[in-house]
């Protein structure tokens, strides 16, 4: 067997996992390449991030959906390349909207130096990913600027919050799947794309991927309020802590347990009181909230799993299903 996959898939085909770790080398090689500028400090600020760390799960399932088409074709690690930049550049545009101190451990950029820097490197980022995006065709190009639009307005519909009599979980959900599920899936459409798989493998993944983003950031909101380690990336409770209310927050406010209205006059703000934000978290954690976000995301995972009906028996299927029990798994 191979070196670990990331995202833990550690039962994989041997030869999908040499071919998956083969491209996710060549991704981090290109990932280096396209951070480098002319300007030294530009080089430094838009590889602060990147060289982190960080999952590269986007990469890693547009190599996936690779499988379904010529697995060594010249634009598979380039299209993953273009996914995994786009992350990274909402990454430093997010850390300024939140005013957060760190990111994968490490000072964010707008910490190090400040919002200006952070803001124009996210934007940089982004030109140059649209710059690799440009030699694999209009499709490619689109699909990215389709992607770039949903995640924005993903992201102005979270700022805003739901509108009046809208459900605050159903406006959530959607709030996820424009800003966490469009790249993913992006992700896995472009990896169809550029090795040739048919337009049904495209769809397929595609769908698959959205609904995997969904539950893949479902798993990392329930982290953050039940796990005591730092496996989401983020010091558990940092979420609620900012003010930003996820699913298990937004369904423990709708409940009517004992704890439902002290939790409403705790969460009507940022907690920057650590004993405040103890006593949140103790709250959470004691309410049926995080049992019944946790049947939520089973649900998503299950959905995306489903879309794997319309794809071929093969290692790669049988490895995005393995996904799908990966992100119901570390939120247990």
């Amino acid at each position: 067997m191979t070196d670990a996959l990331p995202f833990g898939l550690t039962d994989v085909d041997d030869d999908l996992a040499l071919s998956l770790r083969s491209g996710l080398d060549d991704v981090e090689i290109a990932l280096r390449k396209a951070c480098v500028s002319d300007y030294p400090f530009v080089t430094e600020t838009s590889s602060h991030l990147m060289s982190a760390g960080g999952k590269r799960f986007r990469p890693l399932l547009a190599l996936v959906a690779s499988q379904y088409g010529d697995p060594t074709a010249f634009g598979n690690v380039p299209g993953a390349v273009v996914a995994e930049l786009t992350h990274l550049a909402t990454l430093y545009h997010d850390d300024v909207m939140d005013e957060a101190k760190l990111r994968r451990g490490a000072p964010s950029a707008n910490a190090r130096w400040d919002n200006t820097v952070a803001i124009l490197t996210g934007d940089f980022l982004f030109a140059r990913a649209a710059d690799i995006a440009s030699d694999l065709g209009t499709d490619i190009v689109r699909l990215q600027a389709r992607t770039f639009e949903r995640l924005c307005t993903g992201q102005i519909r979270e700022t805003v919050g739901p509108g009046a009599g809208e459900d605050p979980v159903a406006h959530h959900l959607e709030v996820l799947a424009g800003k966490t599920g469009s790249l993913i899936a992006a992700a896995a459409r472009m990896g169809a794309m550029t090795s040739g798989a048919s337009d049904s493998v495209a769809v397929a993944v595609s769908a698959y991927g959205e609904k995997f983003g969904v539950a893949f950031q479902l798993s990392d909101d329930l982290l953050d309020i039940a796990s005591e380690s730092t496996e989401s990336g983020k010091t558990p409770g940092t979420d609620l802590r900012e003010g930003v209310r996820t699913l298990p927050v937004l369904l423990a406010l709708q409940g009517n347990e004992p704890s439902g209205a002290r939790l409403r006059e705790l969460l009507s703000g940022p907690l920057v009181d650590d004993g405040l934000h103890a006593e949140a978290l103790g709250l959470l954690r004691g309410s049926s909230a995080l049992e019944r976000a946790r049947t939520v995301l089973v649900s998503w995972a299950d959905s995306a799993r489903s879309e794997l009906t319309a794809l071929p028996s093969c290692a790669a299927t049988d490895a995005l299903a393995m996904m799908c029990d990966v992100v119901v798994d570390r939120s247990a």
